[in-house]
């Protein structure tokens, strides 16, 4: 997330009175998640095994837990609690702006459009041309929609993400202030559920076509022209790339990536990357025909025994 304007160092400790090491007036753009840090963002950390990822990732400003030394053209906001200084940002910066009508005054809505009856858009929407959005969707404030989209009844796009951290009293939760972006030509099928990025953005690429009853977890990436079939469940933070096809209660963990054109059978549990241009299937995953040689094998033992 870009702030509206450059802030300062100070500027940012004062909001959530930490201390820091550097200049007072050390510029500060945006704030973001360490998978999609630019210069001049802040992230946090908040355990030792991840200080050197975030003080070597591309941020500039790192909300820590603990005094460190500060790596060169970089500076420190150093808080007993980062993720709820991060979350105090999130909530100065991207405030919750109460609904009060179903379309609000400030969504763009494109020519040839059609919006059913009992659709849900929230502030600053952007909808393309030739859409089709049919009863009972619900689109969360920002989310922007190509042109040529179709989406299906009762789906939902840019709930909050899945995000919380433990507490010795419950969970905190960490607070959505990404989007969802769905490009042109998309098909989105009905109870769908495409989460916000928790900083970044959800993106469904052209040409994609969703089946129904599909989970889509924050910050996840889904290339051109992919096939993705009913009660699919993706993590948050997955890269799927262009051209794959995804079958029936496929299951995807986070922070992988899926190859081009890679095939996954249904009820197949992705718990790894995998590359392109191949089928697979089975839990754990493996090549279909790896699995079949697999099947084949074990018969031909038992029926030799009997």
């Amino acid at each position: 997330m870009k702030f509206s304007k450059q802030q300062t160092l100070k500027q940012i400790a004062e909001i959530i009175k930490a201390d820091y090491v550097g200049a007072d007036d050390f510029p500060v753009l945006g704030m973001n998640e360490i998978h999609v840090v630019e210069a001049g963002d802040i992230v946090f950390v908040n355990h030792p095994k991840y200080y050197n990822k975030a003080l070597e990732s591309a941020a500039t400003v790192i909300l820590i837990n603990k005094k460190v030394d500060c790596p060169e053209g970089k500076a420190l906001l150093i808080s007993e609690d980062p993720f709820r200084g991060f979350n105090k940002l999130s909530q100065h910066f991207n405030p919750f702006t109460q609904a009060s009508k179903s379309i609000s005054d400030s969504a763009i809505i494109g020519e040839n459009t059609i919006i059913q009856p009992n659709v849900f858009i929230g502030n600053n929407v952007k909808i393309g041309e030739d859409c089709l959005v049919h009863p009972n969707v619900t689109i969360y404030d920002n989310i922007v929609i190509g042109n040529n989209v179709i989406i299906h009844s009762g789906t939902v796009l840019g709930a909050d993400a899945f995000y919380y951290q433990k507490r010795t009293d419950g969970f905190d939760k960490l607070i959505s202030c990404g989007n969802v972006i769905v490009q042109d030509n998309v098909d989105i099928g009905s109870g769908c559920t495409i989460d916000r990025g928790v900083t970044g953005d959800t993106i469904i690429g052209e040409g994609s076509k969703l089946d129904n009853q599909i989970q889509i977890g924050h910050d996840t990436v889904i290339g051109k022209k992919c096939l993705i079939a009913s009660q699919v469940g993706i993590a948050g933070c997955v890269r799927i790339k262009d051209e794959v096809t995804l079958w029936g209660q496929v299951g995807i963990r986070s922070d992988i990536t899926i190859g081009e054109k890679a095939v996954v059978l249904g009820k197949t549990g992705v718990t790894k990357s995998i590359e392109g241009h191949k089928v697979y299937s089975g839990n754990p995953i493996q090549e279909a025909y790896q699995q079949l040689k697999e099947i084949a094998f074990l018969r031909k033992q038992l029926n030799s025994k009997k």
